[in-house]
């Protein structure tokens, strides 16, 4: 890691992959009172740019972390890329406003220096931490941020810097900042992309989808994730063939927000990943009009259909026939309007009777994905509010939140998922029911950790658990907010006559 050397007692009992965050300054940690005197400090980190006035700063020195022992609890931020804030460093500090400068207890900042790997502290207003602050401030002001509520406002903008923060310059989005998060989902990165095309972020949407094409496998499919680099999965977990509806859904999302006078040369781009995404996804459609059995967003197999990728792939299938009337291909879009129709008729015969439970044998529960066959996603069947009601009530934890689903194998435990508990304040600002929304989107920005951002989980207890920020999540709640602002605010892929 460039500039970057061990100081004072140099043995790390913590380690961070790849990052780097401040653990002292001037003889004392980061955001906390100096030790005693004659007492031992830990190790020194001198502010970028600082000369110390007689208390031992080390200038210019960083302490690597490379192993988490706990997960991330925010973000440090320059153009290039991010560093993980953990919860030690995060204790009694804010983000300064509309920014991913942190202000420490001690009243110094926190950043990431342009072309840097490693953070700074610094003191208040460092003239280099303030340009970052100004084009963080610009960049929220060049768009749109949604909300009713001073609440709402403030948790947009903080999602949508964090997930500006996880977007990488070659458009690989990462799920989150901690090691084992630290890929890029089509999944997550569909709706992230989304959520940046609907809030005026037309370059980072259309970065985004520009990484999914160049990912795309030759048969039109996607790996589960990769890494971000974009040199291919980190693993052999199985691919998802979910991705093949939720990138062309978030093609046609951005090209609905697209500035007119350049989105169809863009699309044309696009339009071969779309092409074979829409390929694959129609030809794996089976006599009964439903797709073969396929890990989902749950990323476990099951051994028939599962909602979870058959509603993905009808909005995929809808927002590809579209996209081709678009681009002037109508071969390609009556090809895969039958296809759409084949699939909504076989999601009605095989789902729909059950509630659109998990799979399409009934054995496997309720599932969060129902929502999935709302808008902004699907049009919503006519039997779909009574399916939303009670598959919340059956996932609903004691903590307020949901569970992904209620398959007593699934090994989701008594913790909340942020995700699943979003995709219904989304799907009920869809289909015309923002109280409900409302009263969902109240629970989940109420479990923000103290900076502000949105967490993966929430615990038996109420608490932010696990990573934060998630990505996914933050995407959920800024479309939900947009959907919130009024009739048609997000649309939909067109139903096939």
């Amino acid at each position: 890691m460039p500039g970057v050397r061990l100081v004072r007692w140099a043995v790390l009992t913590v380690f961070l992959t790849g990052l780097a965050v401040p653990v002292c300054v001037a003889g004392h940690q980061a955001g906390r009172p100096a030790p005693a005197p004659g007492r031992p400090g830990g190790f020194l980190l001198g502010p970028a740019g600082h000369r110390g006035g007689g208390h031992g700063d080390v200038a210019g020195s960083y302490a690597p972390l490379s192993v988490l022992t706990a997960p991330t609890v925010g973000l440090l931020a320059n153009a290039t890329t991010a560093v993980g804030v953990p919860l030690s460093t995060a204790e009694g500090a804010r983000y300064v406003s509309q920014s991913n400068v942190l202000r420490l207890p001690s009243g110094w900042w926190a950043y990431l220096p342009s072309a840097r790997t490693a953070s700074a502290v610094v003191p208040r207003n460092h003239p280099a931490a303030e340009r970052q602050i100004a084009r963080s401030r610009a960049w929220l002001a060049a768009g749109r941020i949604p909300g009713r509520t001073p609440e709402q406002r403030a948790a947009a903008e903080r999602a949508l810097l964090s997930m500006r923060a996880l977007l990488q310059p070659n458009g690989a989005m990462a799920a989150g900042w901690s090691p084992a998060w630290r890929y890029s989902w089509p999944r997550d990165s569909g709706f992230a992309s989304a959520a940046f095309s609907h809030t005026g972020h037309d370059a980072e949407a259309f970065r985004i989808l520009r990484y999914s094409a160049a990912t795309q496998r030759g048969d039109g499919t996607w790996e589960a994730r990769t890494k971000l680099d974009g040199s291919g999965p980190p693993d052999g977990r199985r691919w998802q063939l979910d991705a093949n509806g939720w990138v062309p859904w978030a093609a046609w999302q951005w090209y609905q927000a697209a500035p007119r006078d350049t989105r169809r040369a863009r699309l044309m781009t696009l339009y071969p990943m779309i092409r074979k995404a829409a390929d694959h996804a129609a030809g794996s459609l089976r006599p009964d009009g439903l797709p073969p059995a396929s890990p989902d967003y749950w990323e476990l197999m099951t051994t028939t259909a599962n909602i979870g990728t058959a509603a993905p792939l009808l909005a995929g299938l809808n927002a590809s026939a579209d996209l081709a009337r678009e681009a002037g291909r109508p071969g390609d879009a009556a090809r895969w309007a039958g296809a759409a129709k084949r699939l909504s008729s076989g999601i009605a015969k095989g789902f729909a009777p059950s509630g659109y439970q998990r799979t399409v044998d009934g054995r496997h529960g309720r599932d969060s994905a129902v929502a999935f066959m709302a808008p902004p996603f699907n049009a919503a069947p006519a039997d779909l509010p009574r399916a939303l009601d009670s598959t919340y009530g059956a996932l609903l934890l004691p903590n307020g939140g949901l569970t992904p689903g209620n398959d007593p194998t699934a090994p989701w435990g008594g913790s909340a998922w942020t995700p699943s508990t979003s995709f219904f304040a989304l799907a009920w600002a869809g289909t015309g029911r923002p109280a409900k929304a409302e009263r969902v989107l109240d629970w989940v920005l109420s479990k923000r950790n103290a900076l502000g951002e949105l967490p993966e989980k929430v615990d038996r207890e109420g608490r932010p658990a696990s990573i934060a920020p998630l990505g996914w999540t933050g995407a959920i709640i800024v479309l939900s907010l947009v959907a919130l602002d009024g009739e048609n605010a997000l649309p939909t892929p067109p139903s096939q006559p």
